[in-house]
């Protein structure tokens, strides 16, 4: 069985939070929460919740009682639409300025998958 959540437009590069994303593959969702507890990074805080968001899918949709011990089958950041915006120079002329989004997927899944290195 697979359950999925999904947190979109967030406010960040998608670029930012793939490195995360590898370090979660692989591991149950307990050992992700964990990992993301500590670190530093924005994409951390988007990523625990939308694994928090999944555990609570499979809690209520899927009545999973160890929703905790499922496996992170898929972690990943994709790119969103980005807001475009100007940025004022000189001589009253301005400059593009892309404002990226991401979205960022959480698969879990009761089966063993094989943890990412």
């Amino acid at each position: 069985m697979e359950v999925t959540a999904i947190t979109r437009n967030a406010r960040m590069s998608a670029f930012k939070g793939r490195p995360l994303a590898r370090a979660c593959r692989g591991l149950t969702a307990a050992k992700a929460l964990a990992l993301m507890e500590f670190s530093p990074k924005k994409a951390a805080e988007i990523l625990s919740k939308t694994i928090l968001s999944a555990v609570a899918n499979a809690r209520h949709n899927n009545n999973v009682q160890n929703a905790a011990d499922m496996t992170i089958k898929l972690c990943v950041f994709d790119e969103s639409v980005r807001m475009r915006r100007y940025w004022p120079t000189a001589r009253g002329s301005a400059h593009p300025i892309a404002r990226r989004l991401c979205h960022c997927k959480v698969v879990l899944t009761d089966a063993k998958v094989k943890e990412a290195k």
